[in-house]
């Protein structure tokens, strides 16, 4: 079978869970009315999903290991797929929250586990074109969901944005079931319960505490105890994984200059993708007066961008380097995410879309090589715990975004004074992640020029090396 077959097949699933998130966010108003509950109240929707993800990606890669990824892909596959029927049927936020905890768990494990499979088939010099192929349908979702949900919630029902899912879930289980290998390792250590259950506590606390920090799910000391309990939950996970013999998140992987760099480099760069959805349709509704509909036709542009730039970075990397994308393309793309600080109510929609679309080109190139040059030098038998980990980095990250920029709009406002959000109070909010992901830039400069080489072809890699 193709190697780029098999990213294709992967990309089914995160097109059907990408698709759902963004046609949920634009539904979520009809759904409320529909369910006689508060807007506010119904986003619990939305952030207990992300709560599941958070509890089970950890597990991810032990289960692929112990029952073999074409398994758990495929069980991850149907349980989303359940899931969505469940949303689907629910009459109460009670029942909906639970369905949405069910398709977290299906989630969870579709991520990570399908680049598992990918950084285990595709060839290691193609590696950048094969996560290029995985993520270009997954883009499709983002891309398409606000005016589908829309149309959905307009014209239809609000069930059908979950029972949309059915029949991809189903294609997505026969071509899994005919084309993906059986993968699995022959020795899986014991499961780290004791570290699954901080791990699972820290992160569920911290994800869900930053997702509604600023956003008046809970009073603020409630949400800051939250937090609190996640990290001590995280810390104390740290402590045991120094210990442990087989952690469920091996810290050991921290060692490898690329993969560290990965982790720490793309945790600070992803804090602005995290905060951008929270604050650029903000700033363009409450800011500048324009609907939900209007927002959305010229926020939609970016991922446009991203999906263009997935066929030109495999080159880019071999002509430029990791090292210098890495660096240089996250100046680039702070200095379009803080581009957005100055646009004014009377900036023509022409502008906005055109820096939008070419800073999401070159968001994109930085998350390709991101998510490369985490594994360049992680060994066969360590794969499945390096995608877990990394999962877990990127969400975390994400969702400390959303925090900051609550943060920012919160301090602004106060500042003068209280009252609507202005249009002025987004102005340091974005100038503030712009320059945390340029902190990233510090963690990119001590890779080796000859870093991640390997993966564009540009040489072969040595045969058991475990670094640049």
């Amino acid at each position: 079978m193709s190697y780029f077959l098999t990213p294709i097949i992967i990309a089914t699933a995160l097109f059907m869970e990408q698709l759902d998130g963004t046609v949920l966010a634009t539904a979520l108003p009809a759904m409320a009315a529909d369910l006689h509950e508060d807007p506010v109240s119904l986003k619990l929707a939305l952030t207990s999903y992300l709560l599941s993800l958070a509890v089970f990606i950890p597990l991810s890669g032990w289960a692929a290991d112990k029952f073999g990824a074409r398994r758990v892909f495929r069980t991850a596959i149907v349980v989303f797929t359940i899931g969505s029927i469940l949303c689907g049927l629910s009459n109460s936020l009670a029942t909906i929250v639970a369905a949405r905890i069910v398709q977290g768990l299906g989630g969870a494990m579709m991520t990570p586990v399908g680049r598992l499979v990918l950084l285990r088939t595709a060839p290691r010099h193609e590696l950048v074109r094969a996560m290029a192929y995985l993520t270009i349908p997954a883009l499709i979702g983002p891309l398409i969901g606000p005016p589908i949900g829309g149309f959905i919630a307009t014209y239809l029902h609000w069930r059908y944005i979950f029972w949309i899912n059915v029949p991809i879930g189903a294609l997505g289980v026969a071509l899994v079931t005919r084309f993906i290998p059986d993968l699995r390792e022959e020795r899986t250590p014991p499961l780290d319960v004791s570290g699954a259950i901080l791990s699972g506590v820290g992160l569920s606390c911290l994800v869900f505490g930053f997702t509604i920090a600023g956003r008046g799910f809970a009073p603020a000391p409630v949400v800051t105890a939250i937090i609190a309990i996640g990290a001590a939950a995280l810390f104390a996970y740290v402590r045991h994984a120094r210990r442990a013999p087989h952690p469920i998140i091996d810290l050991a992987l921290l060692r490898i200059p690329t993969f560290r760099a990965s982790v720490y480099g793309g945790f600070l760069f992803r804090i602005g993708l995290g905060a951008t959805p929270f604050l650029l349709p903000l700033l363009l509704q409450a800011g500048f007066g324009l609907s939900a509909y209007e927002a959305g036709l010229l926020t939609f542009v970016s991922a446009a961008g991203a999906m263009l730039m997935k066929t030109t970075a495999q080159p880019i990397l071999r002509i430029l380097s990791f090292r210098r994308v890495l660096i240089v393309n996250a100046l680039i793309s702070a200095g379009f995410l803080a581009a957005n600080a100055v646009f004014s109510a009377t900036t023509p929609h022409w502008l906005i879309m055109g820096v939008l679309l070419v800073g999401g080109f070159f968001r994109s190139l930085e998350f390709t090589a991101l998510n490369a040059i985490a594994y360049a030098n992680v060994d066969h038998e360590a794969m499945s715990r390096a995608t877990s980990f990394s999962s877990v980095a990127q969400q975390l990250s994400l969702s400390t975004g959303v925090a900051i920029g609550a943060a920012a709009l919160e301090g602004a406002r106060a500042l003068r004074g209280g009252g609507a959000l202005q249009a002025g109070d987004f102005t340091w909010a974005f100038y503030l992640v712009a320059a945390i992901s340029t902190l990233a830039v510090t963690q990119f400069l001590p890779l080796s020029p000859r870093a991640g080489e390997e993966l564009v072809g540009r040489r072969k890699a040595p045969s058991g090396s475990k670094q640049p």
